[in-house]
C-alpha cells in the first residue's frame, strides 16, 4: 500500500529535532512518559491513556484556570462524556494571554481586504477593544448563556467580537454576510440573540454589496434582538441613525482600554454555536464548550501544526466557516494572524500569494479546491514570489489530488510542509491531518492526530487497515459538541453520530487506514456510490477527472435507475474546450485505468458550474435529489442554487 504514496517530503532536522511536536515529546519523556521512538509510538499511547494525554495537553500548553480540575475524565460515555470537572476557566482570557502576560505591544491581528486598507492590531490594543465591546455588551444585560450573533466579515471586528462575548460568559455565532435573509433566521432565529452585530456591507470579486436591508428585515423577523450594532465595512454606506442601531465606533468607544471581564467558567461551558450545512434542511446548531476547543485547538496548533509565537498565520475562510474558528485559535500561541475579506480570485488567483510574500506569512492556510485551480491555471508562487518565510501549507474542505502534491513542491515551495487536514464543524477541528515529525506521502494524510481514536469500520463494525470504512471515533475527544440547541434529550444529536455503531462516534467520511499510519478520505460516506451493489467513493471519481486539462471542476453522484445505480458525472470545462464525444471516452479511460471499471460513469454531461455550499463544499446530496426528482429544501444553504436548476433542466440526466 505504502507504495501507491511514496514519500515526497522528509522532515527536516528543525522539525525532527526543534519542532514543537519534538519538544512536547521530550517534556513528556523528561515527566517519565514514553519512551516515543516515533510519532506512532506517541499517538498510541495518547489513546491508549486518554486522560494522562489530555492532562499533559493541559499542562504543556499552559492553560490559565482560575481553580484545578478533580479528575481529567468524569465519565467515558459518548456522548455526556464529562472533560475536567471542578475546573473554571474562560476561553477568551487564554487567546489574549499574550496581551495579559506577554509582550502586549506584538502585532496580533493584520487586516486584508476588498473594501477597507491594510490595518493592523497589537495584542494590547485588541485587549482595549475588546474592553469597550464587552462594556456596551454588559450595559445591555448580555451575561452568561446569553447569545450575540455576529453577521459579519472576516476583519478584527469578529475577532474582538467573539473575545468580548465569550469573556463574559456569552456564547458567540456567527454567519458570513453573503448569506441570505432566511438563511441567517435559518441559522440565528433557532438561538434567539440578544445583539446582533452586523457590518453594513462587504466587497467580493470587485462588487460591493449593501446588506442594511437584509439587517432591517433580520431584525423584523428575530423578535429577540435587542440591540444592532453595525460596523462600516463599507464607507460609502452611511450607518442608519435609527433606535436599537448604534455604530460600531460608538458602541467600542466609551469603555475602550478599560478592564476586561473574563468570568471563570466550567470546562464545558458553551462559547460557541456553529451549524450543519443545511443542504438537507433546517441547519443544525452545534454547541461547543470552551476547554474543549481551547485544548483540542492548542494541539492541533501548536504540535500539529508548528505555530509558534513569532509566526504569521493565515487562513482563507469566511465567518461561517469552522476554519474561522480554528484560524482565531491561533491567538493562544502569541503568533500574528493575517485576516483576508475578500475573494481569493480578484484580482486574480495571485491575491493570496501576493499577500503571503508581503506579509511573511509562516503557515498558509487553503482549500484543495484553490491549489487545484492555481494548478490549472498553470501559476508557478514559488518563482513569481518571494515566499521563503513560507514553512506549512494546510489544505481542507475536500481530498487533496496527488497531483497537487506534485503542484506544491513542484512550482510553490520545495521544503514546506503540505498538511492536508480533515475534520469538521461537528467537532470543531480534525480527526486527521499533518504532523511536523512525518514524511510526506503523495494523496495521503499523514496520520491521525494525537488524542483521537480514530479507525475505519466496516459493516460489521470491524476496524479495518488497507481497506474502506465508515470513519468513527471509538473514544471521546474533549471537542466533541457539548449539545444540539433545543435538543434536551440528545434525540438528535444520537442520531447524528451514534445510530451507526452505538457508542462510537461515526463521522460520516468514507476513509482507508494503511500500514505508514497515514490515510485517504475517499468522500463522504452518505454521498458513496452503489452501482452492483459496490460502495464507491465520489473522491476517487474527482482523483482521475480533475487533473485531466480540459476539466475545471466536476461533480459526480449515484442516481437510481432500472433497479441500479449508475453514476453520473457533470464537469465544467476549461475555457476554450468543449465535451466532446472524444473528450467523453478520454475520461471513462482514465477512470477506468486509474480507478476501476464500476467507477466509470454512465453519463456524462457538461454544466457551467458545480453548487458548492458556502464554505466550498460540493453538495452531491442535493445533486442527488435533482436526479430523483425530489425538491431540494434550503437552498439558502448554498453559494449559488441557480446551479440545480441548470442541473434539472438536462434532459439527458433523466433517460
Amino acid at each position: 500500500m505504502s507504495a501507491d504514496y511514496p514519500i515526497v517530503r522528509e522532515p527536516s532536522d528543525y522539525e525532527l529535532n526543534r519542532s514543537n511536536m519534538a519538544n512536547y515529546i521530550r517534556w513528556l519523556e523528561g515527566k517519565g512518559h514514553g519512551p516515543f521512538p516515533d510519532y506512532h509510538a506517541l499517538h498510541r499511547w495518547s489513546v491508549d491513556d486518554i486522560e494522562r494525554f489530555w492532562e499533559s495537553i493541559w499542562e504543556y500548553t499552559g492553560v490559565r484556570a482560575t481553580r484545578g480540575y478533580e479528575r481529567v475524565l468524569g465519565s467515558r460515555e459518548m456522548p455526556g462524556a464529562e472533560w475536567f470537572p471542578g475546573a473554571r476557566l474562560n476561553f477568551a482570557e487564554n487567546l489574549l494571554r499574550e496581551a495579559l502576560e506577554g509582550d502586549p505591544d506584538r502585532v496580533a491581528i493584520i487586516e486584508r481586504s476588498e473594501t477597507r486598507p491594510r490595518g493592523q492590531l497589537t495584542y494590547g490594543e485588541l485587549l482595549g477593544e475588546v474592553a469597550g465591546l464587552q462594556r456596551f455588551l454588559r450595559e445591555r444585560g448580555v451575561g452568561v448563556g446569553d447569545r450575540v450573533a455576529g453577521v459579519v466579515a472576516n476583519t478584527s471586528e469578529a475577532v474582538i467580537g467573539m473575545l468580548a462575548t465569550t469573556g463574559l460568559g456569552a456564547i458567540w455565532s456567527s454567519a458570513s454576510p453573503d448569506f441570505g435573509v432566511n438563511g441567517i433566521e435559518d441559522r440565528f432565529g433557532q438561538i434567539e440573540p440578544k445583539v446582533l452585530v452586523a457590518v453594513n456591507g462587504y466587497g467580493y470579486n470587485g462588487k460591493t454589496f449593501s446588506r442594511l436591508e437584509e439587517i432591517r428585515e433580520l431584525r423584523r423577523r428575530i423578535p429577540s434582538i435587542e440591540a444592532v450594532v453595525i460596523i462600516s465595512n463599507l464607507a460609502e454606506e452611511p450607518i442608519p441613525d435609527e433606535p436599537g442601531m448604534v455604530s460600531w465606533d460608538a458602541a467600542v468607544a466609551e469603555g475602550r482600554g478599560g478592564e476586561v471581564h473574563f468570568e471563570q467558567l466550567p470546562f464545558d461551558h458553551p462559547i460557541y454555536i456553529v451549524y450543519s450545512s443545511g443542504t438537507t434542511g433546517v441547519p443544525k446548531c452545534i454547541v461547543h464548550g470552551s476547554g474543549g476547543v481551547l485544548l483540542q485547538h492548542a494541539k492541533e496548533l501548536e504540535l500539529h501544526g508548528d505555530i509558534k509565537r513569532d509566526d504569521t498565520f493565515f487562513y482563507f475562510t469566511t465567518t461561517g466557516w469552522m476554519m474561522w474558528n480554528w484560524l482565531v485559535s491561533g491567538l493562544l500561541t502569541g503568533a500574528e494572524l493575517v485576516l483576508f475579506d475578500g475573494s481569493p480570485g480578484y484580482p486574480n488567483l495571485d491575491v493570496l500569494w501576493q499577500m503571503a510574500e508581503d506579509e511573511g506569512v509562516t503557515h498558509f492556510g487553503t482549500s484543495a479546491k484553490f491549489l487545484g485551480g492555481c494548478r490549472n491555471a498553470g501559476m508557478a508562487p514559488g518563482e513569481d514570489h518571494d515566499l521563503s518565510a513560507l514553512r506549512v501549507i494546510f489544505s481542507t474542505g475536500s481530498p487533496l489530488l496527488p497531483e497537487d502534491y506534485d503542484y506544491v513542491y513542484e512550482r510553490v515551495r520545495a521544503d514546506c510542509l503540505l498538511g492536508s487536514i480533515s475534520g469538521g464543524t461537528d467537532i470543531l477541528s480534525c480527526f486527521v491531518g499533518a504532523c511536523p515529525i512525518l514524511p510526506v506521502r503523495r494523496g495521503e494524510i499523514q496520520c491521525a492526530m494525537l488524542g483521537m481514536d480514530v479507525k475505519a469500520f466496516n459493516e460489521q463494525g470491524q476496524p479495518v487497515v488497507n481497506e474502506r470504512g465508515e470513519l468513527v471515533c471509538t473514544q471521546p475527544a474533549p471537542s466533541m459538541p457539548v449539545k444540539f440547541w433545543n435538543d434536551p434529550d440528545f434525540k438528535r444529536y444520537r442520531a447524528a453520530y451514534f445510530e451507526t455503531f452505538p457508542g462510537v462516534w461515526a463521522h460520516g467520511d468514507f476513509i482507508s487506514f494503511h500500514d505508514s499510519g497515514g490515510c485517504v478520505i475517499h468522500g463522504r460516506s452518505d454521498a458513496t456510490l452503489n452501482p452492483g451493489g459496490v460502495r464507491i467513493g465520489t473522491a476517487e471519481i474527482y482523483r482521475q477527472v480533475e487533473t485531466i486539462e480540459e476539466i475545471a471542476d466536476s461533480i459526480v453522484v449515484g442516481q437510481p435507475w432500472k433497479d441500479d445505480v449508475r453514476v453520473v458525472l457533470m464537469v465544467v470545462m476549461n475555457e476554450g474546450q468543449d465535451l466532446t464525444e472524444a473528450l467523453k471516452r478520454k475520461i471513462r479511460s482514465r477512470v477506468k485505468e486509474g480507478a476501476s471499471p464500476r467507477h466509470v460513469p454512465a453519463k456524462i454531461v457538461a454544466v457551467s458550474q458545480v453548487p458548492y455550499t458556502r464554505s466550498g463544499k460540493k453538495v452531491e446530496l442535493a445533486v442527488s435529489k435533482i436526479l430523483r426528482g425530489e425538491k431540494v429544501e434550503n437552498r439558502e444553504a448554498l453559494a449559488n442554487p441557480e446551479s440545480l436548476d441548470e442541473i434539472a433542466a438536462i434532459d439527458e440526466l433523466f433517460r
